[in-house]
């Protein structure tokens, strides 16, 4: 089995409400505020016999790149069907918008390197 990866930064604005942190470590926060996020897709299958690839390169930055627009310079908050604006629904969100195009795709990971956080969602199926 072969894996190949793609990855993409977008920057975003979001707020977040941390009601389980103390006031003080949950007011900045609940500001608005950006991050550059990295994120990164895992496809895995068989390189195909005619063409030698499991999924050309060229067509999964095609699909990346129309995702990253809605994506970059977005406020987060307002973008529809992500949910509260946190690692995990972020992956969840990429997941779900590219795996109808990309069945090699097994895995999605975001990341934020300003801050060292980061979070990997695997399909189950």
């Amino acid at each position: 089995m072969h894996q190949l990866s793609q990855r993409f930064y977008f920057d975003a604005a979001h707020t977040l409400n941390r009601a389980s942190r103390p006031a003080d470590e949950a007011r900045s926060s609940q500001r608005i505020h950006g991050h550059t996020y990295w994120a990164e897709l895992l496809l895995e299958g068989e390189p195909d016999a005619h063409t030698g690839m499991v999924v050309d390169l060229g067509l999964v930055r095609q699909h990346i790149e129309r995702l990253r627009t809605r994506l970059d310079h977005a406020f987060l908050d307002e973008l529809p069907g992500l949910g509260q604006p946190t690692l995990e629904n972020l992956c969840s969100f990429i997941l779900t918008q590219l795996q109808a195009d990309l069945p090699a795709l097994v895995a999605v990971r975001v990341w934020r390197d300003s801050t060292g956080d980061g979070c990997t969602l695997r399909r189950t199926t």
